[in-house]
Formats: structure tokens, sequence, C-alpha cells
């Protein structure tokens, strides 16, 4: 798996060192940055321009790339242990899974689950999180219902965003909670919101259509965070 960016090669080499498999440069770097990388013992290829313009598919590599271990989903046995657990329902967009990816991991979520879908590409979701998936475990679980029964007799309330809800600050949280949030598109259909404990809103100053999935999980996660 190829990951491009100053920000998230960097972030690879502080924190997950042993994934790095190759180091590609496309300029000249610090040498003490070097001396990081030529420490790993691996190899460090001098690519030119058009070489990593094509590894990284046209995305802005900022001359920095790397051959890491792929990311693997992460067994739904391994996260019900949890106490807060974000739950992605049909979101397909890859920029906007790994935006949530990345709030859940810095408001402390111990995990995220796809749901509604058979298959998802991780390769572009560790880069739109910025390499925080490497650090947030990622479940996926196709059928929501059977997940909706699972986290239940694991003790989690479960809650779904969604219009007309309970307003977001007034709402109590349980101590096991599993936040569902749906497609910018359909949202959460019906049969779904009704199998959830309860529905929640956040309370807009103007009135709009709606918030950006990504960012009303942002919200979301905030407010189950800190209250």
């Amino acid at each position: 798996m190829i990951v491009y960016g100053k920000q998230i090669v960097l972030y690879v080499l502080d924190k997950f060192p042993e994934m790095i498999e190759e180091v590609y440069l496309q300029k000249e770097i610090d040498k003490k940055l070097f001396h990081r990388f030529s420490k790993l013992d691996k190899k460090i290829v001098r690519v030119d321009s058009k070489k990593a313009q094509a590894m990284a598919r046209g995305g802005n590599h900022q001359g920095f790339l790397l051959l890491v271990k792929d990311v693997v989903f992460t067994p739904f046995d391994e996260l019900k242990v949890g106490k807060f657990l974000v739950v992605l329902y049909g979101i397909t967009d890859v920029g906007n899974i790994g935006a949530i990816v990345r709030s859940a991991y810095v408001f402390g979520a111990d995990g995220v689950i796809i749901t509604g879908l058979k298959h998802i590409a991780l390769e572009p979701v560790v880069r739109s999180s910025a390499g925080a998936l490497l650090s947030m475990p990622l479940a996926l679980y196709p059928k929501t219902l059977d997940l909706i029964n699972e986290l239940k007799m694991s003790g989690f309330k479960t809650y779904g965003a969604g219009f007309g809800g309970e307003n977001l600050n007034d709402v109590k949280f349980g101590e096991k909670k599993a936040l569902f949030l749906g497609s910018e598109g359909e949202g959460i259909p019906q049969k779904i919101l009704s199998r959830l404990d309860k529905i929640v809103s956040i309370k807009m100053a103007r009135e709009f259509d709606s918030l950006n999935v990504s960012a009303a999980a942002a919200v979301l996660c905030d407010r189950i965070a800190n209250g």
C-alpha cells in the first residue's frame, strides 16, 4: 500500500515505523530526517517527478512516499468490548470516511464500524484520515440489523443522527454508546432508525438542510466525549 504526503509520511515514521517497507523520495530532504529514514534499514529510492506522480495517482505527494504494509479490518468482537463506537451506514465516500475516522480518533472513540456495505478500499481511507486509520480500529459488518442486535447484546445504547431527533445538547448518553451516521444522500433508512434506542439532532443557529456528514460526526463525537 502506498501512502504519500509529508504529514502522513512523518506520522507513519513517528508512530508506525514497523509498517514501512520502502521509502521513496522525489527531492532532497533535511539531513536529520534522511538519517531517521536510513535508520529503518529499509530501501530508500530516489524517484523523479513523473514516477512520484504515478505512484501517488496524481495526488499531492510533496516529494514523500512510502510503501507500507496493508491495513486490515479489525474483527468486530475486538471492538464490542469498547465504550464508544462510531457506525457508518452506507457511506461510500472515502474522503468522508477518512475525516470521520480522524474525528473519532481525536475524540476518543474506541473504533469505527462500516455497515451496509460489503467492501471498501482502505488505502484511500488511510490517506484521507491523515494516517489516523493506522491508530483507529476499523471493522466491516455488512448486515446492519444483525450489527444492532450484537451491539445491544453487548450492552450498547444505540444512537442515530437524523432529523427530528432529540436535541444533542439535551441527550445523556449511556456508558456504552454506538453512534450511527448515514450517507449524505439518503441518511439512515427508517427501518434502521426504528431499531435504534434514540435519534439525536444537532441544533443549528440558522436554517439549513444539513451538515456534511463528516462535519456532523465531529460535532457529535465532541459532544459525546466532552459533554
